[in-house]
């Protein structure tokens, strides 16, 4: 079993990797590889072609799947590439080992993958992750490439908003201001509890988790278990909204995080603008700004999450001590 890593040659332009999409055979195997080798590289999706000049002197690495505009651009320039490198961490060349797979799953394997096996053969050179498909696969004389553990990255600033299918005007709205925050700082994620509507929704912007909806003891099982940095409660002025109470300030509190709420809003007459979390105006462009600004300062989000507390400790005594009058009255 040959089990030396693939070498690079270290005067090649530039490495361009085609995916689908960003995906865990790249992270697991060929970016740490390219990495250790001190070796530049572009991310391209499928429909990011580089100009041809571009290409020369250059490293072309395909994950899974080889699309048509690519396999086109490479054929026409494959003289003046330095290496063309198709990469599986699937048995996706061998219609035969699709069996049992969604049929949509394994037209898109004969289409990106299987059907391009003799082109491949011609053009590029073949890695694979396992010593199962080296061996399978030795007539093509491919190197095996091993995985790298992927390291936690402890710096991402999460933000979440988590609400019902009642606040749907409120989803709408914070659309563009998750997408623009995202778009402005890669250290950011952005979780969100929806249905197949807000699935379709933001499932195109980066680094978003869609939570399915639960039920609110499987909620409160979910939200135990979660740390988050800053919470999101936009409210539309819409008729349902002015009867909401201040409890979304007890969810962003109990998970640690420190909350943007909206003016005139029963969270407002709770929370104090810098003291408790922040109060801004409901204009997309102030909340991008102030959801920025907060990413970045940690001692300001550690200083309004201890006042936050605070703040809960207090309301909790204060609606204790309510009941306790009406029972004793």
């Amino acid at each position: 079993m040959n089990i030396t890593p693939p070498s690079l040659e270290t005067n090649a332009s530039h490495v361009f990797i085609v995916e689908e999409r960003a995906n865990p055979s790249c992270d697991f195997f060929v970016i740490p590889a390219l990495t250790a080798q001190r070796l530049s590289y572009t991310r391209c999706l499928f429909h990011e072609l580089v100009q041809a000049h571009a290409l020369r002197n250059a490293i072309v690495i395909f994950i899974r799947y080889v699309p048509s505009p690519w396999q086109k651009l490479i054929s026409a320039q494959r003289a003046t590439i330095r290496h063309v490198i198709f990469f599986m961490d699937d048995d996706v060349l061998d219609v035969a080992a699709f069996a049992g797979m969604p049929w949509r799953y394994q037209l898109k394997l004969l289409r990106l993958s299987a059907s391009r096996a003799a082109w491949l053969q011609q053009y590029a050179r073949l890695w694979v992750s396992t010593a199962y498909l080296q061996q399978k696969y030795a007539h093509w004389q491919p190197r095996l490439l091993l995985p790298t553990s992927i390291p936690i990255e402890d710096n991402v600033t999460r933000i979440f908003y988590h609400g019902s299918a009642t606040h749907q005007a409120d989803i709408d709205w914070l659309f563009p201001v998750i997408a623009e925050v995202l778009q402005s700082n890669k250290q950011l994620s952005f979780e969100i509890i929806g249905g197949q509507h807000i699935y379709r929704q933001y499932k195109k912007l980066p680094r978003v988790t869609i939570v399915h909806p639960m039920s609110w003891p499987s909620y409160q099982s979910f939200i135990s278990k979660q740390h988050y940095h800053i919470g999101v409660n936009p409210l539309v002025n819409t008729q349902f909204n002015k009867a909401r109470s201040y409890t979304k300030f007890f969810d962003i509190t109990r998970c640690q995080a420190v909350g943007i709420y909206s003016p005139n809003s029963s969270c407002a007459d709770v929370v104090t603008h810098l003291h408790e979390g922040l109060i801004v105006d409901l204009k997309p462009a102030a909340w991008v700004e102030a959801l920025l600004n907060l990413a970045n300062n940690k001692a300001l989000r550690s200083q309004l999450l201890m006042n936050a507390q605070q703040k809960v400790a207090y309301l909790n005594q204060q609606a204790n001590n309510q009941l306790f009058d009406y029972v004793e009255g």
